[in-house]
């Protein structure tokens, strides 16, 4: 390939490109891959443009894409891309800085690009270079680390100052070509991932270089997918796309090169929907700049460990991660639903769905109502449900009375809100709001936190603005009209196991193996409910809203009058 071909791939860059790559590195397939990642974007481009042409006709610039998948009975979330963030470590990358930078700003994607360069405190000129492209170009932003601190920590500086709808971190040597950022964009943009990785190993163009260098990647990658429950094949590749949503609330604390298998961790630890997409791949030689060795291999086998066992928490949202500790205690969610059912009606409205840890148990209703105020659990429960005709996800606060006239035509014989009403200062008026919607004769299926005494650190962390007795419970239901048919205190077991961690180990979060080891106890649990001496930790209350008065002339009114 000469200067001028490899060129024309990168026409559209503000910064003058360099000539082609100057190796020898099989021109015809590079060609090839060039051609391939063209007709992604114009694919992409299409595919961005007619979403456009329906929902927003009237759109003011080119990079607005509005992204809907839809279902015939309700629609999944239009998902706004408008910007791609590129995340740049650099360390001493002067000679391969310009080039990079280049194929960046000129990948074919159909997004704005904006390119966070984090020079970490390179020694020979890199970041003075990286400054003077800056100038010539607004999006590059640039961030300089006073001292050296490694690639984890430039990426997580990098994560800090991006402002995209989409992440992908490219290092600034010449190893992973930005021409495949389609590629990775398009499961994506088409709302089936959280997460695209580049894979090395599944089929493109790749330099022939080491071979334990090789065999010690899919060693690695093998021990992550043990650990994680994955089938990557590539863990340590750099081309990671991640939804900036996501990516913003994850929590890493990795320097080094251990930020892949870290990153790989926390995102399945949230629970990230990954795919893999094939990259082509023209590593260095170690003569050439290459930076890792094999002591990093043994560093990402601690990391994977650390994070995976003892340092689980994944995330800075305390209610995403408490959520996502429940998500493992199925069995006892199977256990609340179980002592309720008789009062489940076929039209079921659930406040305060959260993730969906009770909503996948509730899809054999007719009709299934979702209602959370987090804009990210409605999008999760929108991903995962939302292309059921039976089900339908809202975003409400519950709080605000008026929020609640949009359900009135659903015919709702069931509302079930299980761990919400803790958390909100006006639960009266909630139940009143409830009371309103429910067809006459239909039940109200409220779970709480009980017991006052019970309250700890974690209550507080959680959010929790009280936890209940039997009898105020029972005054505010019956104050919002409802008639109580039924009421139980339970888990016993589980007010041993709150208390312990809240007041004697001082804990302010619950973690996911602790419910994986409740949920393993509970048929002890159970039977320990009619045996210990002490209130359980839950409280279960069910409502009825009485059914209407039967109105003169009706049958039931002669019935009544001939009684």
């Amino acid at each position: 390939m000469d200067g001028s071909q490899h060129e024309d791939r990168h026409d559209r860059s503000r910064i003058p490109v360099e000539p082609a790559r100057g190796e020898a590195r099989l021109s015809g397939n590079v060609d090839r891959a060039s051609t391939r990642a063209i007709q992604e974007s114009l694919e992409l481009t299409r595919l961005a443009e007619n979403v456009l042409s329906e929902t927003c006709p009237d759109r003011d610039t080119p990079h607005n894409f509005q992204v809907e998948i839809v279902n015939a009975a309700e629609p999944l979330p239009k998902t706004a891309l408008r910007k791609l963030s590129v995340l740049m470590p650099i360390y001493n990358e002067r000679w391969t800085l310009a080039k990079i930078v280049a194929r960046v700003l000129n990948s074919p994607v159909p997004l704005e690009i904006e390119l966070i360069a984090v020079d970490d405190a390179s020694t020979d000129g890199s970041g003075q270079l990286i400054d003077e492209l800056a100038e010539k170009d607004a999006r590059i932003r640039v961030v300089h680390h006073p001292t050296n601190r490694g690639k984890g920590a430039a990426v997580r500086t990098a994560i800090e100052q991006m402002t995209g709808d989409v992440a992908v971190v490219q290092d600034a040597d010449l190893e992973y070509d930005p021409i495949e950022y389609p590629s990775l964009l398009r499961p994506i943009l088409e709302g089936n991932a959280d997460a695209v990785f580049g894979s090395r190993f599944r089929g493109q163009t790749v330099r022939v270089l080491f071979f334990w260098h090789s065999l010690l990647n899919k060693a690695l990658t093998l021990c992550s997918n043990m650990l994680n429950d994955l089938t990557l094949t590539d863990m340590e590749t750099c081309y990671k796309m991640v939804r900036c949503d996501v990516l913003k609330q994850l929590r890493l604390r990795s320097n080094t090169f251990t930020i892949e298998p870290e990153l790989t961790c926390r995102l399945a630890q949230w629970g990230a929907r990954i795919y893999e997409v094939p990259v082509s791949y023209f590593g260095r030689t170690y003569e050439e700049g290459k930076k890792i060795h094999a002591t990093d291999g043994l560093k990402a086998i601690w990391e994977m460990f650390r994070s995976r066992f003892f340092d689980p928490q994944f995330t800075h949202h305390a209610g995403y991660y408490v959520l996502s500790s429940v998500a493992k205690a199925t069995n006892y969610s199977r256990w609340i639903l179980d002592q309720v059912a008789d009062y489940m009606g076929s039209r079921v409205l659930e406040a305060g769905s959260g993730i969906g840890n009770l909503s996948g148990m509730l899809l054999d209703h007719q009709r299934l109502v979702l209602v959370d105020n987090e804009p990210m659990y409605t999008a999760a429960l929108k991903r995962q449900f939302g292309y059921r005709s039976n089900v339908r996800v809202d975003r409400a606060d519950l709080t605000d009375p008026r929020q609640y006239a949009r359900w009135q035509d659903e015919r709702l014989d069931t509302v079930f809100c299980s761990n919400v009403l803790e958390h909100l200062e006006s639960d009266g008026q909630v139940l009143e709001s409830f009371h309103q919607i429910l067809t006459p004769g239909g039940h109200c299926v409220i779970v709480v936190p009980a017991g006052r005494w019970l309250y700890t650190g974690i209550d507080a962390e959680l959010g929790h603005c009280r936890r209940y007795t039997q009898q105020e419970l029972r005054e505010k239901m019956t104050a919002a009209g409802f008639e109580v048919v039924f009421a139980r205190q339970f888990s016993k077991l589980g007010s041993i196991g709150w208390t312990v961690s809240g007041r004697l180990l001082r804990r302010r979060h619950l973690s996911p193996r602790q419910m994986v080891w409740f949920d393993r106890l509970l048929p002890i649990a159970k039977v320990l409910d009619y045996l210990l001496p002490v209130p359980g930790m839950s409280l279960i209350m069910v409502g009825r809203k009485p059914a209407a008065p039967a109105q003169a002339g009706t049958p039931g009114a002669l019935q009544k009058a001939v009684a």
